[in-house]
């Protein structure tokens, strides 16, 4: 039983050890602590030296059926990711107007008809001169059947960036992921002058996260074209000439693309330019909860000085609050400024009394008993925290929460903050 159990742990640590070429595919890292399973932890990345994105059909199926958002000009990024999202990963074969016709990985076969609606088009003609445009790119290779009603392709270096599965089953086309080269989505787009559905795209695909290469992404998914500078911001010139709009059109859409939800834009003073984050991008990648993005942690991390409004600084809304006069470690306004924060994460989280202008809390800090040894301190330093208590109409608490505060450095590695 003992040889049982150490046999899985050396497996566990050869598993978790291996290079992280290997796992630059995924986006999730398992880090090493120590020699105890109990020590290994969850971390999900999404960094700049990834060579490939992961894409999820369920995110290019709601792109498709979202008719705000338009295709005119150049789709070539979009036409090219909805081929990919029906690509079979496996074997599979299809019946079509009674021929039965297999379909390897990397491949498709289609009406037509059908073909037009995936690529959000009006003519079959249309649909016929985008194939025949992504093949002279060496994208794609195509034929036509069915005396012209059926149509089937292959997407070039499929097996290069996919996992391809041996034995044959029929493949869904609406879950699961697969992989798109980063150099594929900037040739694309690159070629004409962009649509609002391929900027969605190129912003999607050039999001960071998690990655001590790039500033202000541990604050959330932030798009980073890959310039090497490692810094986030960019100029509305800059997308002008990457996306071959004028920069008027280039603020229009990215207005228009956060009234829509997809993306959140940080904008800060001077020259500093604007950081645009990805809304819903970590739900969607990895079924996690999003975060919220603070405009002063970004800040912080970019080393930028701001000044916060005076309505930033208070509470949210009309709730009443109730906070120590005494200042134990931080000030009482910083003190109001954690509450703001916490509220604005339960707002998120779907606790919908934090923004009740019924409810009220109580901040305060708890004694030194309670305080807890820092990581990296050990026993010399000690992390402050503090109660705070959620009331919504009598004096009962209906959520309580332990705070601690712990200083972080964004600037540093992975193991800062």
């Amino acid at each position: 039983m003992i040889f049982g159990l150490n046999h899985i742990l050396k497996s566990a640590t050869n598993y978790i050890t291996r290079p992280q070429s290997d796992f630059k595919t995924a986006g999730v890292f398992l880090a090493k602590r120590s020699l105890y399973m109990s020590d290994y932890q969850l971390e999900i990345k999404q960094i700049v030296d990834y060579p490939r994105c992961r894409v999820y059909r369920e995110f290019v199926q709601s792109l498709i059926s979202d008719r705000n958002i338009r295709t005119n000009g150049s789709s070539g990024l979009f036409h090219y990711t909805v081929l990919c999202s029906y690509a079979n990963f496996r074997t599979s074969y299809r019946r079509l107007d009674g021929i039965s016709y297999t379909v390897y990985p990397g491949e498709w076969v289609c009406r037509l008809s059908e073909l037009v609606d995936y690529l959000r088009l009006r003519t079959q003609r249309q649909a016929l001169q985008i194939l025949e445009k992504l093949q002279e790119q060496n994208f794609i290779q195509y034929s036509i059947l069915g005396r012209g009603h059926l149509v089937k392709y292959r997407i070039k270096g499929w097996r290069r960036h996919n996992t391809v599965l041996d034995y044959n089953c029929p493949c869904q086309k609406e879950t699961g992921f697969f992989f798109l080269p980063i150099s594929i989505a900037n040739e694309l787009i690159s070629v004409e002058r962009c649509s609002e559905m391929d900027i969605i795209l190129d912003l999607w695909l050039s999001a960071v996260y998690n990655d001590t290469q790039v500033q202000g992404s541990f604050a959330g998914p932030v798009a980073y074209f890959r310039n090497g500078s490692g810094c986030p911001h960019i100029s509305y010139a800059d997308l002008s000439q990457r996306w071959g709009i004028s920069k008027a059109t280039v603020g229009r859409v990215l207005k228009k693309l956060t009234k829509e939800g997809y993306i959140s834009m940080l904008t800060f003073p001077g020259r500093h330019g604007t950081a645009i984050y990805l809304q819903n991008y970590l739900s969607t990648m990895f079924q996690v909860s999003d975060v919220m993005v603070d405009k002063e942690e970004v800040a912080m991390s970019l080393n930028i000085k701001i000044q916060l409004p005076e309505e930033e600084r208070s509470c949210c809304g009309d709730q009443e609050a109730s906070v120590p006069e005494e200042s134990v470690f931080v000030s009482k306004t910083s003190l109001e400024l954690i509450a703001s924060k916490v509220l604005k994460i339960l707002e998120l989280q779907g606790i919908a009394c934090s923004q009740c202008s019924k409810s009220k809390y109580k901040l305060y800090p708890l004694s030194d008993d309670c305080r807890v040894a820092s990581e990296a301190g050990q026993l010399q330093e000690t992390m402050p925290r503090l109660r705070m208590e959620l009331f919504c109409s009598d004096n009962t608490p209906v959520y309580t929460f332990e705070l601690t505060l712990k200083p972080t450095d964004h600037r540093g590695g992975a193991d800062n903050g």
